[in-house]
């Protein structure tokens, strides 16, 4: 049935959040509901929501709350909870939000039309969170119409089989599962046909993609990928350490539109807390690893994730990791003090740390890290990088209104995934130009364009 409205979706956690955010709207559009930025137009709010820390899930019953007045003087409105938090409280989400209309799990986008007709039609409180054994697909005939058109995140896998224990993934995600090769590829040649110039294809664990189904491998997925004209860029997230093949490596390798960056969480530097994280690997593992991976790409950026203060985690096991970053020197690091999730195992270990040392833990660590990444920076600075224009720059460095007044400041960034500001007059979003890089600082670099590559 098709209805009239605007709808507005508050989108909340991870890039595979965003992609979902819109699928979401493609199934809204074909309803007859017109995605818009403003939410007091809306006739259909949807928070699509994480579970992954406490913070994000309290962020989406904050956001929901707030419409317990607004449906008092506009009683069509719609509210739909989706996603992680969905899946994971179910009718329970009513209990704190008693004016919700729809919860919406992450398995039942391909049922939301039905559960917005069942609310139209007066049915009250409306639960989906039913498993499915299919990964819904919906093609992006819409989904470029926002304003950036360049860079787009495509699921390949959804789930995961791993059952780190501090995850709730697998429990509100389900078992994994991948998508078919030719579905892929379709979906990136509808975008390239819409402008987008670089593809970031998602999963748990994409270096498992295919095996259950027996389809082809990553590498192989990836060498697909790198055949479709139009597309200049490829980035994934995630690998899993104890995947990391040498046919990945050599991918990474041998590839040309496969960036030289490979996101790869570590997690923890110790092999205590990692055994205890089930993560499947060693420090000594991992670090071979990296080492077969700068071997064959010695100039590869490399970014990870790492949880502090998880349980039964000792001074001597959080310096591990401290050692870990200064032995491998990544560009980047996503940090976080360790946060119980109900439904993960590690909420009923014993050892828990004290609030207070994870804070600490966790600032020392980023002030080691912002030396690591302002070092590797630094290095940058007079080389002449290929950046990949995304947009206005909302930041001004010192003499720049004078000496450039006249140009805009644009931000763009590197196959290495560098944000670099820099001034130009004539610079297309979706350019990628030739920047020779004159300063850097903890987070971006600064440079000057030196002409248009290709367009």
């Amino acid at each position: 049935m098709k209805y009239r409205g605007y709808a507005y979706i508050y989108t909340i956690g991870c890039q595979m959040n965003v992609y979902d955010s819109e699928k979401l709207a493609i199934i809204l559009n074909s309803y007859g509901y017109e995605t818009t930025d403003d939410m007091d137009k809306a006739d259909i709010v949807v928070c699509n929501t994480c579970s992954i820390r406490h913070k994000a899930e309290e962020k989406a019953f904050s956001f929901l709350g707030r419409f317990a007045r607004i449906k008092k003087n506009k009683p069509h409105l719609i509210t739909v909870m989706a996603g992680c938090v969905a899946q994971q409280e179910g009718e329970k989400a009513f209990v704190r939000v008693p004016h919700l209309d729809i919860v919406l799990g992450t398995q039942a986008f391909s049922r939301f039309g039905k559960l917005i007709d069942a609310v139209k039609s007066g049915k009250q409180k409306v639960v989906d969170i039913n498993d499915s054994s299919m990964i819904y697909e919906a093609m992006p005939a819409t989904s470029c119409t926002d304003e950036n058109k360049i860079s787009k995140f495509v699921t390949i896998m959804q789930g995961c089989d791993n059952y780190c224990t501090y995850c709730v993934v697998p429990h509100v995600r389900g078992r994994e599962r991948s998508r078919t090769e030719t579905n892929i590829v379709e979906e990136i040649n509808l975008l390239v046909k819409a402008g987008v110039k670089e593809i970031t294809l998602l999963g748990q664990n994409v270096n498992s993609y295919g095996q259950k189904e027996g389809l082809i491998s990553f590498p192989q997925l990836l060498a697909k990928v790198n055949d479709i004209n139009g597309v200049h860029r490829i980035r994934f997230a995630t690998s899993h350490p104890k995947d990391l093949s040498d046919d990945l490596i050599y991918a990474i390798r041998d590839l040309d539109k496969v960036c030289n960056h490979l996101h790869l969480p570590i997690q923890s530097g110790s092999n205590k807390i990692l055994k205890k994280m089930n993560r499947g690997y060693t420090r000594e593992k991992y670090i071979d690893r990296i080492f077969n991976l700068k071997k064959e790409c010695p100039d590869i950026a490399l970014s990870t994730d790492i949880i502090v203060g998880f349980p039964f985690e000792s001074r001597e096991d959080f310096n591990d990791t401290m050692n870990l970053l200064r032995e491998i020197e990544f560009d980047s690091i996503f940090a976080f003090a360790y946060s119980d999730r109900s439904s993960a195992p590690a909420a009923k270990f014993s050892n828990q740390i004290d609030e207070g040392k994870k804070k600490e833990r966790l600032n020392r660590l980023l002030e080691l890290q912002e030396y690591y990444t302002e070092k590797k920076n630094k290095k940058q600075i007079g080389k002449i990088l290929d950046v990949l224009v995304e947009g206005k720059s909302g930041k001004k460095r010192d003499g720049f209104d004078h000496a450039l007044k006249n140009m805009e400041q644009m931000v763009g960034r590197t196959e290495s995934n560098k944000i670099v500001h820099f001034p130009s007059k004539d610079v297309i979003i979706g350019d990628i130009i030739k920047i020779r890089i004159e300063n850097a600082y903890p987070h971006s670099l600064w440079g000057h364009p030196l002409g248009a590559q290709n367009k």
